[in-house]
């Protein structure tokens, strides 16, 4: 026998190509159980028509602020006192910025201020309008407020282009809603993170390359999106599958992972540097297979270029995590990292030990950061990867403080 939820929920639905997702969501909550009355402002109802939502919901479909259909000709009002929470899906960049900055000039933006319920919000936009800094200082305004965000996620977008700004799947919302399960430190954060080690070729059939696995990166992924965070992962070659929800990105040499990460860095909120990248490339790479005839042979190879340093000087930096591992001395060249690089926070562990660090499951970790530093000792990757990022959500929360006090 399935328990009644019986939750009343108001719906709200903006402007945009993703409000036609939104049918589904009502469709869901209904089937759990959920009363739910839909709100249209005038722009998404060009999108969708009020009859849609209305034969889902099984209620009158609200469209105008003065409704002289009401009682009391304070729709607004009531709506706003029927229901346990509000939802807007989709919340586009206008509704986000007008809940901002307490502009009540519709329905919508009238029941924001009017509601006393719990408030959530699932953006929807393009990927250029999220980045922009008005957006984000909108949606920081609005979870000041005490605005949950749900989303956005990553991918193909109506526009043909690709990145954050698509919003949640239905039945995430839904879930979220229905269950209040929604890790929020990393909230509307989104996040790039490189792993795994590079092959420099050497010839058709061999290469250069590390030890790393790859774990820890992939971990901190999941760690990240757990927490909220929308998350791109730029990896080189492992034999690990990327966490649902991750956009993955495959390279292979350094240059290519220097290309991938520099040509999208300045979009995200974090940089998280977990790539084991080839500190040296060779110098020419051969056609054609190496023979074997010498004794010994000589092998010339060129520095590659600092991913993390030049991420780190971008004039629209992310807030930049760099890895260090170390066989001796850790934090005195860990330290030197962090300042030569122009890093955030940096990630120092011990390699060449008995246990740790690549290959293995378990890892501990040295973090160090200008004003302080944290020791994590010997846990599993994903343990550790959860710690880490919960260390990153907070000093990226008190970067952002002391910027916009």
């Amino acid at each position: 026998m399935v328990s009644k939820i019986n939750k009343k929920i108001l719906l709200a639905v903006s402007g945009g190509i993703a409000a036609y997702k939104t049918a589904e969501l009502v469709r869901l909550l209904r089937k759990k159980n959920a009363e739910v009355r839909v709100v249209l402002t005038h722009a998404a109802a060009k999108f969708v028509t009020p009859l849609t939502f209305q034969a889902l919901s099984g209620h009158a479909v609200a469209t105008e602020l003065l409704d002289t259909g009401q009682e009391n000709a304070m729709g607004h009002i009531n709506l706003a006192r029927w229901a346990d929470l509000l939802i807007v899906a989709p919340a586009s960049a206008n509704i986000i910025a007008k809940f901002s900055h307490g502009i009540a000039d519709d329905l919508l933006s009238t029941l924001y201020l009017a509601a006393e319920c719990p408030v959530y919000v699932a953006p929807a936009m393009n990927q250029a309008m999220w980045h922009k800094p008005a957006t984000q200082d909108n949606i920081k305004r609005i979870q000041n407020h005490g605005v949950t965000l749900i989303g956005p996620d990553s991918g193909n977008q109506a526009c043909g282009e690709q990145g954050f700004g698509r919003m949640s799947a239905p039945q995430e919302i839904c879930n979220c809603l229905l269950t209040g399960n929604t890790s929020s430190l990393l909230q509307g954060k989104s996040i790039l993170i490189s792993a795994g080690p590079t092959r420099e070729p050497l010839d058709p059939v061999r290469y250069i390359t590390n030890r790393s696995s790859g774990k820890m990166g992939y971990a901190l992924a999941e760690a990240a999106i757990n927490q909220g965070a929308s998350v791109t992962m730029i990896s080189g070659p492992v034999s690990l599958t990327a966490p649902p929800k991750t956009s993955l990105i495959q390279v292979e040499t350094a240059q290519q992972m220097y290309e991938e990460v520099l040509q999208r860095a300045s979009l995200y909120d974090v940089y998280i540097g977990a790539a084991a990248v080839a500190d040296y490339s060779p110098d020419i790479v051969k056609d054609e297979k190496i023979k074997k005839q010498a004794d010994r042979t000589t092998l010339v190879l060129r520095k590659n270029k600092d991913i993390l340093s030049a991420v780190a000087h971008l004039k629209q930096r992310p807030f930049t995590v760099g890895f260090a591992a170390e066989t001796h001395e850790l934090e005195r060249y860990a330290r030197g990292k962090l300042e030569r690089k122009n890093l955030d926070m940096i990630a120092a562990n011990w390699v060449g030990k008995e246990s740790g660090g690549f290959e293995d499951d378990n890892n501990a970790l040295q973090v160090f950061w200008r004003q302080g530093r944290q020791h994590f000792e010997m846990m599993n990757k994903k343990k550790l990867a959860e710690k880490l990022i919960e260390l990153i959500a907070e000093k990226v929360d008190e970067k952002s403080t002391t910027k916009n006090p």
